[in-house]
């Protein structure tokens, strides 16, 4: 099998010819183009992994076959060849965007090594790319599924917000996406390219959390035998998304309140001043107004954070996305496990929609990924859900309440029911009455039977607030 594709550009036929046929005999395919114009005809008619031109050409210089492969094909890695090199001649080369410089007369040696030089980099950026389709897969916008009112305010705070400094705190119970939602933002953002680095505050004892967000120097306490940079210098010129921001210890919100202000900090045991260029995410699945109102969590540092805040609904509040979500991890297991499962049997898919999925969104995304994994056949059966799942009692959507009479268990899953519905159609009424099979008048009844009135004005209430705090 041969190598890679490449183009010489030479208008010294025999200097093309001999370099042609020497680069032959090491298994690389070779085309050969005597000026520029052959050589923009050539690129236009194959795609190849390496040019090599020379500077000067009868018909033009190799600089311009350079802007031509860099504009048209990025891909594409260039060596310029010159019989006259300078030190001028190589920077100028290289601020080009030429991968190497080599000068005539060439030695087959250093010719091979910059050519196969330039094809590791082509393969790194290729590696780059082909995980940058993976992240997207796994953390892009499109991972963010939902239908329900609450989660189209979610998507549009997201597409507002992304592309600016602000703050914003995430809320919702464990497994509702907010990691998700944090690298979503990061990926839409200005600063994609940069690295986005994850704490679990709540995962670490106070100690070992400074030194994790901070750093800390050789010496700094037992154990530290050097130097280490913290997550907030990882993330210079990225994000930082700090997760269970809830269970920071006053001490430590006193010094996040100082970095999040003032973007700077001193690593543990250090007396050097750090200064960094972050955009902060942080979530909790605790009620900080509540914390700030009992005075375990500072009100200066909940406002400072609280610039942007997103409120995701928890999966049982939201039925009808359960579907969505269900077949989007169905797909995305198979293109990464190369299994071929079409979708879930109507027995199944109902079975997840009574579920209560106390673990939300991750929980149905284990649950889809086990189904895939284990099941035998194109579609995912009841058989290939957790047995926890078909015990009685664990798949209500709601638990009887009052007196436990057959009304009081009846009227439970009706309201969640309609609920639901009244969610998916933004609480237009029409549209609910006809998707549940039932008339405007009598949805009207059951509404104001189950109370659901008051549901309505929460819903006309935002989710997601700006403060405007900064």
């Amino acid at each position: 099998m041969t190598k890679a594709a490449l183009l010489l550009v030479d208008d010294d036929r025999h200097v093309l010819s001999s370099m042609a046929e020497w680069l032959r005999e090491q298994d690389y395919t070779v085309d050969t183009a005597a000026g520029r114009t052959d050589a923009i005809a050539a690129t236009a008619k194959r795609t190849y992994d390496v040019v090599l031109c020379d500077i000067r050409l009868t018909d033009g210089d190799g600089f311009e076959v350079l802007a031509h492969c860099r504009k048209q094909f990025p891909q594409t890695s260039v060596i310029l060849l010159t019989g006259y090199g300078t030190v001028d001649t190589a920077i100028e080369a290289i601020r080009a965007g030429a991968f190497d410089l080599l000068t005539k007369p060439l030695i087959d040696e250093e010719l091979e090594m910059s050519i196969e030089r330039a094809l590791a980099q082509r393969e790194v950026l290729r590696e780059n790319t082909n995980l940058k389709a993976q992240l997207d897969l796994r953390f892009g916008m499109e991972n963010v599924v939902g239908q329900d009112h609450r989660m189209k305010r979610v998507f549009d705070v997201i597409d507002s917000v992304a592309d600016t400094r602000a703050s914003v705190l995430i809320g919702g119970e464990s497994g509702t996406g907010k990691s998700l939602i944090a690298r979503a933002i990061h990926r839409r953002s200005g600063r994609r390219d940069k690295a986005f680095v994850e704490v679990a505050c709540g995962a670490l004892p106070e100690t070992l959390l400074e030194s994790e967000l901070f750093g800390h120097v050789a010496g700094a306490f037992t154990g530290a035998t050097g130097d280490k940079i913290g997550k907030f210098k990882q993330a210079d010129g990225g994000t930082i998304f700090l997760d269970e921001i809830g269970t920071a210890s006053p001490a430590m919100q006193v010094k996040l309140l100082r970095v999040l202000q003032e973007l700077e900090f001193e690593p543990v045991g250090g007396t050097k001043t750090c200064h960094v260029d972050v955009r902060v995410i942080l979530a909790t699945n605790e009620d900080l107004t509540a914390r700030v109102a009992n005075g375990t969590f500072r009100q200066d540092l909940y406002y400072r954070i609280n610039v942007i805040n997103i409120e995701l609904p928890p999966l049982r509040d939201r039925v009808t996305d359960i579907p969505l979500l269900a077949r989007h991890f169905l797909k995305q297991m198979c293109v990464e496990t190369g299994k071929q499962v079409r979708d879930f049997s109507d027995e199944a898919m109902a079975i997840l929609q009574r579920y209560r999925l106390p673990g939300n969104v991750r929980e149905l995304q284990n649950i889809v990924e086990r189904a895939v994994l284990l099941g035998r056949g194109d579609l995912v059966r009841p058989e290939d859900l957790p047995a926890n799942m078909h015990t009685p009692g664990t798949a209500a959507l709601a638990a009887p309440t009052g007196s436990g009479s057959l009304k009081d268990s009846l009227e439970a899953p009706e309201r969640q029911i309609i609920l639901s519905v009244l969610d998916s159609n933004n609480w237009n009424r029409n549209e609910t009455a006809d998707k549940l099979g039932i008339n405007r008048t009598t949805l009207y009844k059951k509404m104001k039977r189950l109370g659901l009135e008051e549901e309505r004005r929460a819903a006309q209430t935002p989710d997601v607030q700006h403060t405007g705090r900064n």
